[in-house]
């Protein structure tokens, strides 16, 4: 299978992330509710269907492990979808953790556009 898509990325998507307050559905949320369950589909079965072990979908599944561009593929392939559809739900999931992290959020927020960092 072959795929086309366009990927646009705007500031304005990623001022929307700082505003919301909720966190966004987790790709294992996404799988099991909206796919598994649905279809009554065990990870066994996924796992197999994507090519990976079922320790992979579980650790997907449950947060463990994030969702990688060949994973992606992987899983626009068994639910005939787009990569996209998983990455853009990864990219949210990764910008709302940084931005809820203290730690992270105060390395983000002492970043300077160039133009003031050597004026």
């Amino acid at each position: 299978m072959i795929f086309t898509w366009i990927t646009m990325t705007t500031d304005d998507e990623v001022k929307k992330m700082i505003v919301t307050k909720r966190q966004p559905v987790s790709i294992g949320e996404m799988i099991t509710e909206e796919y598994l369950v649905p279809l009554k589909l065990t990870q066994g079965q996924l796992a197999k269907a994507m090519g990976v072990s079922r320790r992979t979908v579980n650790e997907i599944c449950t947060g463990k492990r994030t969702v990688t561009v060949d994973t992606a593929l992987m899983l626009a392939n068994v639910f005939e979808n787009t990569p996209d559809f998983w990455l853009n739900l990864q990219r949210r999931n990764d910008i709302w953790a940084a931005l809820h992290t203290p730690k992270r959020k105060a390395r983000i927020e002492n970043a300077r556009p160039i133009r003031e960092a050597f004026a």
